[in-house]
């Protein structure tokens, strides 16, 4: 049970988290990292629920806000903004009793300095309580689908069939999926050991390495995971370092490696028979997959370098494969990732996809003779998957795309493109990613 004093402090808390990234377009896992040491650690986890909470449903939210504020905040008290909307998502969302989620908010306000706001806070919670606005139809269609107005317009394009059910799965909470160490376990046993620790899960047929947690679980709580026994993983993911092992040994390429799922996953499948060389931008994140290798006990080469300048790092000897997991939009990933609704722009797409042709244009005479790139995505927006791989097809003599899948059982999860294959949001309770796999020609 959260006192009144904790739990005011814990709503001012998620309060200013969504205002970082609303006012001051931070991501939300840096606004967490940053402001969550201020709340006791019992009660962290309803903190993360309120601020991912508040950021999924953020149009509806502000769609009533703006009916039910009479006078538009100054933007110096913009942060009242993002404390209503933390207010609104228990009194919708949640089973806390709504007395106390409005004392609690009102509460909130002052302890973020703005005292004379805070009979305000009380009486638009109390009005949206007392006038139903729960009941109300949304006033516009961001509201009605909680995302922004490009965003609904580039899926309706894209997915004329399935925009609606993409939004839906958006919008929802995203399960907790783990990848098996093969090198130590089964699932099944694995499975086993879960039901041992009173735990459920449940696996997916053509992803031999793949559980689905029944409920999400603290990390360090699961079986094995401290010693690398397991990692946590979107099963859709999982299907990246399958498909670029197929029939491939020796030197391999994890380029935009960090924070290293895929790069673990490689060195778990290939074993003896890869040489893995991991690069990323950045030294943080790069530190990152440092740690979760040495977590699972596995090495490979870890090169703080930029992946469109191989002049300044690659040594000349050719990789028999590369991971291209390309910079995007993340447009597949929002279930996991609210804020992406919030901080992305439709202005964003163009330079992405010219981005991520030129790490193909740059990688590929690193790739030897016969070898495999593997390009993926976990953005659902053609623009940034089919289009720059047919264009990089169309303007590259030796570059051929091999079509066959890794295995018959995962036909049912992807979706053919004219160039490539796409696993929507939702299917199969995976994530939204996209994958095209190219070989060399021998020319």
């Amino acid at each position: 049970m959260t006192d009144p004093e904790q739990g005011a402090r814990l709503r001012a808390t998620a309060a200013q988290c969504v205002d970082a990234v609303v006012t001051n377009g931070r991501s939300l896992d840096t606004a967490l990292a940053r402001l969550e040491g201020r709340v006791a650690a019992r009660n962290r986890a309803l903190l993360r629920l309120l601020s991912y909470g508040a950021l999924r449903h953020h149009w509806r939210f502000r769609s009533w806000i703006e009916e039910l504020v009479d006078r538009a905040l100054k933007p110096r008290d913009a942060i009242i903004n993002s404390l209503l909307a933390i207010g609104l998502y228990q009194l919708t969302e949640t089973r806390i009793p709504d007395h106390a989620a409005v004392a609690q908010t009102v509460e909130a306000a002052r302890l973020l300095g703005r005292p004379n706001l805070a009979p305000m806070v009380n009486a638009v919670l109390r009005r949206f309580l007392r006038d139903r606005f729960f009941e109300r139809p949304p006033s516009n269609e961001e509201a009605a689908c909680d995302h922004p107005q490009w965003l609904i317009d580039a899926f309706r394009h894209d997915w004329p069939d399935d925009w609606q059910s993409i939004i839906a799965a958006n919008n929802g909470r995203a399960p907790m999926w783990l990848r098996v160490n093969a090198g130590t376990s089964t699932v099944a046993q694995y499975l086993q050991r879960l039901e041992s620790a009173d735990m459920q899960g449940e696996r997916l047929a053509g992803l031999p390495q793949a559980v689905r947690l029944t409920e999400p679980q603290a990390v360090n709580g699961l079986p094995g995971f401290a010693d690398g026994q397991v990692s946590v993983q979107d099963a859709a993911a999982q299907l990246a370092a399958p498909w670029l092992l197929t029939g491939i040994r020796g030197r391999v390429l994890d380029a935009c490696a960090a924070p290293g799922g895929k790069s673990g996953h490689l060195l778990e499948l290939g074993a003896d028979r890869i040489d893995l060389t991991c690069i990323d931008i950045d030294a943080e994140r790069l530190e990152q997959l440092r740690q979760n290798l040495d977590r699972l006990g596995l090495t490979a080469t870890l090169e703080l370098a930029d992946a469109s300048t191989p002049e300044q790092w690659w040594d000349g000897s050719p990789f028999a494969g590369i991971l291209l997991d390309a910079p995007c939009t993340a447009t597949g990933v929002i279930r996991r990732h609210p804020d992406i609704k919030v901080l992305r722009r439709a202005t964003d797409v163009g330079p992405l996809a010219e981005r991520q042709s030129a790490l193909l244009d740059r990688l590929w005479p690193l790739l030897a003779p016969g070898g495999r790139l593997l390009y993926v995505t976990c953005s659902v927006l053609s623009a940034e998957n089919d289009r720059v791989i047919r264009t990089f097809l169309e303007r590259t003599r030796d570059a051929e795309e091999n079509d066959a899948l890794p295995n018959n059982n995962i036909r049912d999860l992807m979706r053919q493109k004219l160039s490539g294959f796409q696993v929507l949001p939702g299917t199969a309770a995976l994530d939204g990613f996209y994958f095209a796999c190219l070989q060399k020609a021998y020319r």
